[in-house]
């Protein structure tokens, strides 16, 4: 891969950059299957070698990194991609809940948590405005959320204006979605410029 000429996987398989292995792997399921050449409806060969491309790239944790230090303009950090995108039970010798909370790294994965609904709700509607929603088992899977966080995070982007849902009972990003997706992707543009 040439630092000049970036391919944005994540865009091609409609990921963030922080999906989890899961999320990729399931997200190359469904559109391979829409895109592979022998499907007469939606078959395209172009589309299908970029999706298997995309995969074998992101899937591959050291392949991956060399992805992001290779395009460090577009990308964030590697590290910041694995950091920990959802809370996890509580165990013996961690920090609890109120603890993580107080430190403020409860608050930054919330953050970026919902910055990462934002971005993906943000794709759809700009690949199909006819069709902009998403419903709760997709952004389950593409976020790698449990139910239980995502409830707290579609809510809080609701109240905001932020997303709104349709008659079909999906979520999509509205006016204002757009507006503050576009406002967090030149925020973090400027943070990666003066990073390099």
């Amino acid at each position: 891969m040439e630092a000049q000429s970036f391919v944005d996987y994540y865009g091609i398989l409609e990921v963030t950059a922080d999906a989890s292995a899961e999320a990729i792997d399931h997200r190359f399921r469904h559109l391979a299957r829409r895109y592979h050449p022998d499907n007469q409806a939606t078959g395209d060969r172009c589309m299908f070698d970029a999706i298997v491309e995309a995969h074998d790239v992101l899937k591959d944790s050291s392949r991956r990194a060399q992805y992001h230090e290779e395009h460090p303009h577009r990308l964030p950090p590697f590290w910041e991609v694995h950091a920990e995108a959802c809370g996890k039970e509580e165990s013996p010798g961690q920090p609890s809940a109120v603890e993580t909370f107080i430190d403020s790294s409860g608050i930054d994965r919330d953050m970026s948590i919902q910055n990462n609904l934002l971005a993906l709700l943000y794709l759809r509607r700009r690949r199909n405005i006819r069709e902009p929603g998403m419903g709760d088992a997709e952004l389950e899977r593409l976020t790698g959320c449990p139910p239980e966080h995502l409830e707290f995070h579609l809510w809080y982007l609701k109240a905001k204006g932020w997303i709104a849902t349709g008659e079909d009972g999906l979520m999509a990003i509205t006016i204002d979605g757009v507006d503050r997706a576009a406002h967090l992707y030149k925020e973090s543009a400027k943070l990666l410029t003066s990073q390099s």
